[in-house]
């Protein structure tokens, strides 16, 4: 599972789509990976706008990755080829292999197996 992918997912049970804290899931037990990929700066340049930076950064600390400016590049910045590709190897190149996503408000966990998280839940939380 890339970075990219966990900055548009949200907790899937019933009780926690009004609330705040079902957004960003956060990581524990996350393996990590880096998964060499061709360079997409005109890709990054058209995701950014989509991207939650909050969240980015949030998902980012908790794995232990180094700060995220406090500002989402935008404009000029995204022309920078230093900060695209340090961009491109977070959100395209980092895989979660094994590992959990959990809510922060109901605690509900989603497990990770081979880079593919479990969203079905079990019936008492649908």
């Amino acid at each position: 599972m890339k970075l990219l992918t966990a900055n548009f997912l949200a907790c899937a049970v019933k009780g926690c789509k009004a609330s705040a804290s079902s957004y960003p899931l956060h990581f524990k037990d996350a393996e990590l990976e880096l998964q060499e990929l061709d360079y997409q700066p005109v890709f990054l340049q058209n995701i950014m706008p989509r991207i939650d930076w909050e969240g980015l950064r949030m998902i980012a600390n908790e794995l232990g990755f180094p700060r995220l400016p406090d500002t989402k590049p935008e404009g000029d910045t995204l022309n920078d080829e230093t900060t695209l590709r340090d961009l491109h190897r977070l959100l395209l190149e980092t895989h979660v292999v094994e590992g959990k996503l959990c809510c922060g408000n109901c605690g509900h966990e989603y497990m990770i197996k081979e880079g593919i998280a479990n969203f079905l839940l079990p019936s008492h939380l649908v």
